[in-house]
């Protein structure tokens, strides 16, 4: 019998941002439906090191299904936060309780309730979250709505974060997946939410700085997808002022990638002059050093779709066709994969066709057939 090596060794079950987010999607679009599914399928719970992103990712699955967002940071609640307080019937004399008011209510609504922090959380306030985890409900007063989905978050102790441990009896009603760091989803995540060309450039030249504690001093900043979008935040505001941007990034970061970072984005800077090489104001220029190219195809990608009308568009994509020319296929193929994706997240199904259709498609068919053996190769991966 031949026997899954990668799944006996895997003793965490770890999943990539991708596979997290196809499968809290389809359960979703299941109960979406079929409501009453809601009860029956397994409220999930992501294990991750911190600043992974998996807060943001369930934010983003509710806002792309338009479906309701529920966010309850554990950590930051006592547990009649999540019980609501008591209150007695002047006539029967019972004790009911109230339950908090940002639990959905309406039984046609639809959404996901966010246990952020759960392990993290004081065990008294585990354990007041276990009956609306595991019951769907609060006392006889209050029950989740069919159509809501349950999924829950934890830092993982191992990583020096805050974490209490969670009764056997809570994680066995979960289904666990340990969210690993993934450098390529973040990149096609930050080539369509406008972070940086700078921090998208420098994360694909270095994979391995998007996320990094070892040897690093945790009680400040240190290099993660959360801190690494921060960073694209202060350079967008702080770019002109490399002394006090220099500060700012090594406070989110940290010294060492600071400063190897720094030193990109200055390189990066130099590239000012990219928009006027698509527009033909300056010869092509192709840099000899890996990271400048890497910077190049960053800063092209970032300027192609932000033209100010449909002819400004044009001329930005005949310039990406014009460098993409002169890059060699690894670095054209890595162009127009990000070139497709676009701006924004569903954009690829009106980018591409801008690319492939361009001045009749003969500009794409050159490409094509120059850098088309490196595209399949790198899409495949």
């Amino acid at each position: 019998m031949k026997v899954n090596t990668e799944a006996t060794l895997d003793m965490y079950n770890t999943v990539t941002m991708d596979e997290l987010e196809r499968v809290i999607t389809t359960n979703m679009k299941k109960i979406m439906e079929n409501p009453g599914l809601s009860a029956t399928l397994p409220p999930i719970l992501i294990h991750s090191s911190p600043g992974i992103g998996k807060s943001s990712l369930i934010k983003q699955i509710a806002a792309d299904l338009g479906i309701g967002f529920v966010d309850v940071r554990l950590a930051e609640l006592d547990s009649v936060d999540i019980r609501g307080l008591p209150s007695v019937d002047k006539e029967s004399g019972t004790m009911r309780w109230n339950a908090p008011d940002f639990w959905p209510r309406d039984p046609k609504s639809k959404g996901i309730i966010f246990f952020d922090e759960l392990t993290a959380a004081p065990r008294d306030v585990q354990v007041a979250s276990y009956e609306i985890i595991l019951d769907r409900k609060i006392g006889e007063f209050y029950k989740v709505p069919d159509g809501w989905y349950i999924c829950a978050a934890g830092n993982s102790s191992t990583d020096h974060a805050v974490a209490t441990s969670m009764s056997s009896a809570l994680a066995n009603r979960f289904l666990h997946f340990t969210l690993r760091e993934d450098a390529q989803a973040f990149l096609r995540w930050a080539n369509v939410n406008g972070i940086h060309p700078s921090v998208t450039g420098f994360l694909t030249w270095k994979n391995e700085m998007l996320f990094n504690m070892k040897d690093e001093n945790l009680e400040m900043g240190w290099p993660s997808p959360r801190s690494w979008h921060r960073v694209s935040e202060m350079v967008h505001i702080y770019g002109d002022d490399e002394a006090i941007l220099r500060k700012i990034v090594y406070g989110l970061i940290g010294r060492r990638a600071g400063s190897e970072f720094i030193e990109y984005h200055k390189l990066n800077e130099s590239f000012d002059s990219v928009l006027d090489m698509m527009y033909g104001k300056k010869p092509v220029v192709i840099p000899d050093r890996n990271d400048m190219k890497y910077s190049l195809c960053s800063t092209m990608v970032y300027l192609l779709w932000r033209g100010k009308d449909k002819e400004d568009e044009e001329k930005r994509i005949e310039g990406f066709y014009k460098i993409s020319s002169k890059l060699t296929s690894d670095f054209a193929s890595l162009a127009m994969i990000n070139a497709i994706a676009g701006i924004k997240k569903g954009d690829n199904k009106v980018c591409a066709p801008k690319l492939y259709y361009h001045n009749h498609g003969k500009s794409y068919d050159a490409w094509q057939k120059a850098n088309g053996a490196a595209l399949r190769k790198r899409m495949s991966v």
